[in-house]
C-alpha cells in the first residue's frame, strides 16, 4: 500500500512538473512574440528622422520640427504612463523583482497595452533608452497573465514571473544564456530555487528566442567578432575595469538623483521636465544623432569608423548626461542599450588611449570596446557572469572570454569597494517607499561579489 501510495506522489509529481515547463514554455513563446513585434514596431518607426527630412525641410526648421515630435512623443508617452500604469514607467526590471518578492502586483492587463504602446512611442522617438527593460517587463506579464488562466501555486507563479522575464531579456538581445543567467545573478534574492522553476527558466528563455530568430532572424545583435587579446594586455583590460567601477557607481548616483529631481519637478510643474528632455533629445538627433537613441546603431558605427580619442570622449560625456536624463523622464525604457552603448565609447577611446602610448603592443581598440561593453553593465547592475555572457552573445566576439572575465570582475570589485549599490535594487528601494514598503534585507545581505 505504502509503495503504491509513493509510486502515485511520484506520478503526480511528475505530472505536475510537466506541467510547470509546458506553462513556462507558452510564457516564453508569448513574450517572444510580443517582444519581437516590439523590436519591428520600433525599428521601423525609428526611421522618423529620414520621412521628416524628406518632406523638404532643412536647416534649424527640421531641427525644431524634430524637437517637436519627440517632445509629444515624450510627453504622450508620460500621460499613458501616469494615466493608466504608473508601474510602466522606466524599465520594469525592478517591478519584477519586487513582485517576484511578493511586494509589487503585477497588474498584467494595464501593464501590457501601456509598455507596449508607450515604449515604442518613447523609444522610437530618439530618447536614449533601450527595448530590454520593457521587454523583461512585458516578458514577465505575459507570464503573470499565463499564470492566472491557469490557476498556479504561488512558488510557480513566482517561478513563471521569472522565467518570463528571463524570456524578455533573451528576446530583447538574441542572448539566451545571458538571460537564464540574469535571473540566477540578478534574482538570486527572490528567485524559488527549485528543479522545476530552473528549468523552466530555461525552457521559456529558448522558446523566446526561437520565436524572435523566426520572426527577427538568427545572427548576434551586434556582430563585432574580435579575436583574443594578447595576455601580455591583460593588465590594460585590469584597468578598464577599474575605470568602469567607478563610471558605473556614478552612473549609478547620478541616474538616482536625476530621478529624485524629475519627481520634485513633477510635484510643481507636471510634464515640465519630459517635455524638456524631449525637445532637446529630439533637436540632438539632427544635430548630433550618435548623442541619442539607445545605441545599437551607433555601436555599430562606432565599430566600422573607429573615430578619434578626443570624439570618444565627447560622444561618452553627452550620452552620459542623454541616458541619465532620458531615463529620468518617466517613461518606459531600459538602461541596458544606453549603458552598452556609452560603454563603447569608453572602450574604443581606452584602447585608443593605450595603442597610442604602446605602438608595438598590438592593441585593438575594438577588444576593449566589447570588454567595456560586459563591464560597465557589472559595475551597474553587479552582474559579472551576466556581463561576460551578453557581451560575447551579443558580439560574438567569444575568443575575449579572458579579457571579459578579467574586466568585468574588476568592475564588479571595485565598484562594490566604492560603496555601489546595484541600480535595480536602489530603483526598487526607492519604488517601495514612494509606495510606503519597507523591504526586509539580511544584516549580512551580499551585493555582487563577495
Amino acid at each position: 500500500m505504502d509503495d503504491e501510495l509513493l509510486a502515485q506522489g511520484r506520478l503526480g509529481d511528475a505530472r505536475g512538473e510537466a506541467r510547470y515547463i509546458v506553462l513556462a514554455t507558452l510564457a516564453g513563446a508569448c513574450a517572444g512574440l510580443l517582444g519581437a513585434l516590439f523590436h519591428l514596431a520600433i525599428n521601423h518607426l525609428v526611421q522618423w528622422p529620414r520621412w521628416l527630412a524628406g518632406t523638404g525641410l532643412g536647416g534649424w526648421p527640421l531641427v525644431a520640427a524634430a524637437a517637436g515630435v519627440t517632445m509629444v512623443c515624450t510627453v504622450l508617452s508620460v500621460f499613458l504612463v501616469r494615466r493608466f500604469a504608473p508601474e510602466a514607467g522606466g524599465s520594469g526590471v525592478q517591478e519584477i523583482e519586487g513582485a517576484m518578492e511578493g511586494l509589487r502586483p503585477v497588474r498584467w492587463r494595464r501593464v501590457l497595452p501601456v509598455k507596449f504602446v508607450a515604449g515604442v512611442t518613447a523609444i522610437s522617438s530618439g530618447l536614449v533608452l533601450g527595448r530590454e527593460g520593457p521587454t523583461i517587463h512585458i516578458g514577465a506579464s505575459a507570464a503573470a497573465a499565463v499564470s492566472e488562466t491557469f490557476r498556479t501555486t504561488e512558488l510557480e507563479r513566482r517561478g513563471l514571473l521569472a522565467a518570463g522575464a528571463a524570456a524578455g531579456l533573451a528576446c530583447a538581445f538574441n542572448a539566451p544564456l545571458a538571460a537564464v543567467l540574469f535571473i540566477v545573478e540578478e534574482t538570486h534574492r527572490e528567485f524559488p530555487y527549485t528543479f522545476r522553476t530552473y528549468l523552466g527558466v530555461g525552457c521559456a528563455a529558448v522558446a523566446a528566442t526561437i520565436m524572435t530568430q523566426a520572426i527577427v532572424g538568427t545572427g548576434p545583435a551586434l556582430p563585432l567578432p574580435v579575436e583574443s587579446a594578447a595576455l601580455h594586455l591583460l593588465p590594460a583590460f585590469l584597468l578598464l575595469g577599474a575605470v568602469l567601477g567607478v563610471m558605473g557607481m556614478m552612473l549609478n548616483g547620478a541616474i538616482m538623483r536625476m530621478t529624485d529631481f524629475a519627481a520634485r519637478c513633477h510635484r510643481h510643474l507636471p510634464y515640465a521636465w519630459p517635455a524638456a528632455v524631449g525637445l532637446v533629445t529630439g533637436a540632438l538627433v539632427i544635430l548630433l544623432p550618435d548623442t541619442v537613441t539607445g545605441g545599437e546603431g551607433v555601436i555599430l558605427g562606432f565599430a566600422a569608423a573607429q573615430p578619434g580619442l578626443s570624439v570618444l570622449l565627447v560622444l561618452a560625456a553627452v550620452r552620459f548626461v542623454t541616458t541619465v536624463a532620458c531615463y529620468s523622464s518617466g517613461v518606459p525604457g531600459g538602461i541596458f542599450a544606453p549603458i552598452l552603448t556609452l560603454a563603447v565609447c569608453i572602450g574604443l577611446g581606452f584602447g585608443e588611449a593605450a595603442r597610442l602610448l604602446l605602438p608595438d603592443a598590438g592593441v585593438v581598440p575594438l577588444a576593449f570596446a566589447v570588454a567595456a561593453m560586459g563591464g560597465l553593465f557589472t559595475a551597474s547592475v553587479r552582474a559579472p557572469i551576466v556581463g561576460v555572457a551578453l557581451a560575447m552573445e551579443l558580439t560574438g566576439s567569444y575568443a575575449l572570454v579572458v579579457p571579459l572575465l578579467v574586466t568585468c570582475v574588476a568592475a564588479d570589485l571595485v565598484a562594490q569597494w566604492a560603496g555601489g549599490q546595484p541600480i535595480y535594487s536602489q530603483l526598487l528601494d526607492r519604488t517601495l517607499a514612494q509606495a510606503g514598503i519597507r523591504r526586509k534585507r539580511e544584516p549580512d545581505e551580499p551585493t555582487g561579489l563577495a
